[in-house]
């Protein structure tokens, strides 16, 4: 068991969940920053903090006041997909203005409130959840893609800001689709998710960082697999989830 305390952005479900149960299990102190409350079982274990990134002023006030101060691992896993996929020229103005908010602005203001605590650490683990599209794009996904290379590319500039001896920064994303409440939004009742990962996939590499303060791994991005193993970008791009587009 590893003392300490850990923070998880987005975490109440998906793969920040997966994050947050396994580093609890691994004793650490794991406070949640969500929109929504964790349920479930192992819930009564993390230490839930309310906060909403369309918000900001709301949002940036709770970081701020709410943040652990000897926070030495931290996840930022909260995203928006929006409700379904469409044609740039058809993207809702609200789905893209709030995919800005909670997948680039929401991490921005993650990072400025985690530093200093991860800083004292030294070296501090900051994890950032990363997607496939960032190195895949793909039609009819465009805020998606922008918001999250925009983030995989801020982390990538931050890293460089902040020593390895100071922060481990590392990002990870899953090799196929991940079963998730917001991914279920998004399908119809009867579909078959037996093809999908679960969040729990996340868990072996998440005790891994926080058990070297991702030292061995800093700069890079994982890919993690259905069984739990990773590998980095640099040996195999991970495939891509578009879906091949329709031209009549």
């Amino acid at each position: 068991m590893t003392a300490g305390t850990a923070v998880v952005v987005g975490g109440s479900t998906g793969i920040g969940r997966g994050v947050a149960d396994a580093w609890a299990d691994h004793g650490l102190e794991t406070h949640v920053f969500n929109r929504s409350k964790p349920v479930g079982p192992g819930a009564e274990r993390l230490i839930w903090h309310e906060l909403d990134f369309r918000d900001p002023e709301q949002a940036k006030e709770i970081l701020s006041s709410e943040w652990p101060a000897e926070a030495s691992s931290v996840c930022y896993s909260a995203i928006y997909f929006t409700a379904g996929r469409a044609p740039f020229v058809d993207a809702d103005e609200k789905d893209w203005l709030d995919q800005f908010a909670i997948n680039v602005h929401g991490l921005a203001w993650t990072l400025k409130a985690a530093l200093p605590s991860l800083r004292k650490a030294a070296p501090g683990l900051f994890l950032h959840i990363s997607s496939e599209v960032v190195y895949n794009a793909g039609p009819n996904r465009s805020g998606y893609a922008a918001t999250k290379a925009a983030a995989s590319s801020l982390i990538q500039s931050v890293s460089q800001e902040v020593g390895v001896d100071e922060v481990s920064f590392v990002q990870a994303l899953p090799a196929g689709m991940v079963d998730s409440p917001g991914i279920r939004a998004r399908r119809p009742a009867d579909f078959d998710y037996s093809g999908y990962m679960q969040p729990d996939t996340f868990g072996p590499l998440a005790v891994e960082l926080a058990r070297t303060s991702g030292a061995p791994y800093a700069g890079e991005a994982l890919v993690v697999h259905e069984d739990a193993t990773w590998s980095t970008v640099a040996e195999g791009l991970p495939i891509s989830q578009s879906r091949p587009l329709v031209r009549n």
